[in-house]
């Protein structure tokens, strides 16, 4: 085996971008586990289209923190998921323990959407100046999150002016 067997080629992610890929990626990851929880706790008026669309932000956590992950390995960056560090990095706020209604989680989980899109946010513009295709992961990820916080909140609202 020559030296050359296993050297990187290509773009290889600063340290400044992959710190802010991994911020994005133990969001994903904790969205994701907060999902599952709040699944399998939720009670309450419309209980089934609730756990139905837990199980829609749960797959697209987990799918975008897979593309993550897998785009920082291609720019040779270490994507580090392991649950010790979700815990103590991820920008989420813990999840209650026990039962919780309907409507309880749905302004929890909405609450969830936004900070992991204020996180995508946040990292863009750096990530944008180093890296456009990578920013373009966040394009993604931001547009789908956004959407989903805007679905799952309207569960709570009222009709503007009445």
């Amino acid at each position: 085996m020559t030296s050359d067997q296993n050297a990187e080629h290509g773009f290889i992610a600063s340290k400044s971008l992959a710190e802010n890929m991994q911020r994005v990626l133990v969001d994903l990851i904790e969205l994701s586990l907060q999902g599952k929880q709040a699944h399998w706790n939720v009670v309450g008026t419309n209980f089934r289209d609730t756990h139905l669309q837990l199980d829609e932000i749960i797959d697209a956590a987990r799918e975008f923190s897979d593309t993550v992950a897998e785009r920082m390995r291609s720019l040779h960056a270490l994507p580090d998921g392991r649950s010790d560090i979700v815990a103590a990095t991820t920008t989420l706020p813990e999840f209650p323990q026990g039962e919780i209604a309907t409507s309880e989680v749905i302004d929890l989980i909405t609450e969830r959407l936004d900070v992991v899109a204020s996180t995508c946010r946040e990292v863009h513009d750096d990530v944008d100046e180093e890296d456009p295709t990578t920013a373009d992961i966040l394009h993604a990820v931001l547009e789908r999150l956004e959407q989903l916080s805007w679905m799952v909140s309207a569960e709570n609202r009222v009709p503007r002016g009445r």
